[in-house]
């Protein structure tokens, strides 16, 4: 066996953020595909319990548990939680976020603050604990920050979520900066279009229809779609590297349909 293949295989303990649905669901189901411990946590607690159930239920090798990342106190009581029922952990992945697609005059002031709270301010938030856990312990990890293509890409109608993303790609670039010699790792995920998420399940129409004006600007350019399980892939991809060398981001994106 080689080594990246026994370091791939190797037991891991993983903290999710947004672990319920979507992108981060699907993670949780890839590391427990490959034998790794997952503790994954969301608001919405009815939806944490038919994940966990979904998964297998709960056990020594499995938790779910509410969280609200722009909580202090209640990361604090998930990653309390989730250490006594599956041990240290070390590899946190940040999936939480929300957003609502519209002229960012014609959002709410409380609107815009929640997606950069969710998305931003969360991610540090719940980073950082899982940070000042493994370096308590002199642990190796691996942070992951899910962002998209709306970091780097001008995508009008998303004002609020695409400055949140922007910023967790610095903060993670810095992150990673901090942590030269820790042997914890920081490591951008970036999504393309993705489907099967769920995460518009509370749009209304209007919210819906901004996707139209997406692709007259060509940030729709074609009819190929990813799913959940494909960002979970490259996420399992980048943490199953090798001491020694990380992959600082991974940009996933969706082919086109073969003609």
């Amino acid at each position: 066996m080689s080594q990246s293949d026994a370091h791939s295989r190797a037991a891991r303990v993983a903290a999710l953020s947004g672990g319920s649905s979507g992108i981060g669901r699907a993670i949780a189901g890839a590391f427990r595909a490959r034998g790794w411990k997952v503790a994954l946590g969301a608001r919405r607690e009815e939806r944490v319990r038919a994940t966990v159930a979904d998964l297998g239920g709960a056990s020594d090798e499995l938790y779910g548990g509410r969280l609200d990342v722009t909580d202090a106190a209640s990361i604090d009581a998930f990653y309390d939680a989730a250490r006594a029922a599956l041990g240290p952990i070390d590899l946190v992945v940040n999936c939480a976020a929300h957003a609502r697609p519209g002229a960012f005059f014609e959002l709410s002031p409380e609107e815009i603050r929640s997606e950069i709270d969710s998305g931003l301010v969360g991610a540090l938030l719940f980073s950082r604990r899982g940070v000042r856990d493994m370096l308590e312990r002199g642990m190796r990890g691996d942070l992951i920050f899910i962002s998209s293509t709306t970091a780097v890409v001008p995508w009008p109608f998303h004002t609020p979520y695409a400055a949140s993303k922007a910023g967790v790609e610095q903060a993670a670039r810095s992150i990673s900066l901090e942590l030269e010699g820790t042997g914890i790792r920081s490591t951008i995920v970036q999504v393309g279009n993705t489907v099967g998420t769920g995460w518009a399940g509370d749009w209304d129409a209007e919210s819906m229809s901004v996707g139209v004006r997406w692709q007259k600007l060509g940030l729709i350019r074609h009819d190929g779609f990813m799913q959940p399980e494909n960002v979970a892939h490259a996420v399992a991809v980048a943490v199953s590297t090798p001491p020694g060398f990380q992959l600082d981001l991974v940009s996933v994106h969706p082919e086109a349909p073969k003609a």
